[in-house]
Order: C-alpha cells, then structure tokens, then sequence
C-alpha cells in the first residue's frame, strides 16, 4: 500500500539576534562649580557701621513758601563713601528726604520753617538707611538769621521772618542709621598729590 508523504518540511528560521548597541564607556567628567569657586566670583563687602558719618548736599534748591509735606527732596553724596579702603559708594549718588514740616512766613514776623527727614542713600542696589543725628539732639549755627537744627533724624531750616529757603548745594551731613552690608566697587581712589611747593 501505498502512504504519501509531505515533500514540504517547514524550515525554521534561525535568524541571530541583533546585537544590543554597546554602552559607552565613557561619562561626562565635567563637574559643577563648587561654592567657594562661586563665591570666589562675588564681590567683597563691608560692613557700614552704623553712626557713620555721610557727607552730602542738597540737589535741589528748597523754600518753605512752595514745600509741602510729604514732597521728595534729593541730595546727592559730596565724596566717596570708603569703608575699610574700599569704595562703597561714589560721589554723585542719590540720597532722599521727605518735607516732614513746612510753614510759610506769616505776619508779626513769623518766619518760615522746613524740617526734612533722612530716608536712606542710594549705593548700588542697596538703600542705606540714614538719620540726620549722630547721637542725641544737637544744633549746629549755620549763620545769624538761619538755624540749622538736627534732633532725632530730622533737618530743620528757620528763617526769622523771611520764608526759609536753603540752596542747591548747600552742604548737610547725615548718618548711617543702622549697620549694612555693602558689595566693595573696588579700591578707595588714590588720593590727589599735594601741589609742589612755589619755587622763590
């Protein structure tokens, strides 16, 4: 008897697996600036003590005649500010008050007064709280007819019967009001030389 048989044999194919790509050995070695190198970069700083002294002079001419309270008054700083021979502040930066007080002249001759209060001192980007006494109340006589009288942070100009009026860049010195941290803008300036002295 005859069998028939299947001449078709399935074939497997075997086909390799693909290789997996191999990891690279190699990683990244650069590593992230550390805090010292960081702070290394940052500027220096100061510390501006309080009670410092402050020298600046108005920017603007002011009269009690036209002041009104709560009116910005602008000065400016009439020499570099050195803390620890380093410069913190230069000449021409911004310094605030505020009208806290401002009377016309009046009859019977009455005079006119103005009184400004310290706000702060523009250095960078920092304000430098400032008060317009060293210590305790004070005066300090500026002329026969104007007093100037400092007393817990606040300016005041009188005039005896004329309005008060005090002129752009009339010098006043103010006072650091409290301790500040402030970044160094480099060395304090070099001093100018003394001229030489006249020959004969």
């Amino acid at each position: 008897m005859a069998v028939y048989a299947p001449a078709a044999i399935a074939q497997q194919n075997t086909q390799p697996a693909s290789a997996a790509p191999a990891a690279s050995a190699e990683t990244s070695q650069a590593a992230p600036a550390t805090p010292a190198e960081a702070a290394s970069t940052a500027p220096a700083k100061s510390t501006l003590k309080e009670g410092t002294e402050v020298n600046l002079k108005l920017g603007q001419a002011i009269s009690s005649k036209t002041a009104t309270v709560g009116d910005t008054v602008e000065f400016l700083l009439d020499q570099d500010l050195i803390v620890d021979k380093a410069l913190v502040a230069k000449k021409g930066s911004r310094a605030v008050a505020t009208i806290s007080n401002a009377k016309k002249a009046g009859l019977a001759g009455r005079g006119g007064e103005l009184s400004l209060r310290f706000e702060y001192l523009k250095a960078g980007d920092v304000r430098v709280k400032l008060r317009g006494a060293q210590g305790k109340a004070g005066d300090n006589k500026t002329g026969a007819t104007v007093g100037l009288v400092i007393a817990f942070g606040v300016l005041g100009f009188m005039k005896h019967g004329k309005q008060a009026e005090v002129k752009e860049g009339t010098p006043v010195k103010a006072f650091v009001d409290e301790d500040v941290q402030l970044a160094s803008l480099g060395p304090a300036p070099e001093p100018a030389p003394a001229p030489a002295p006249a020959t004969k």
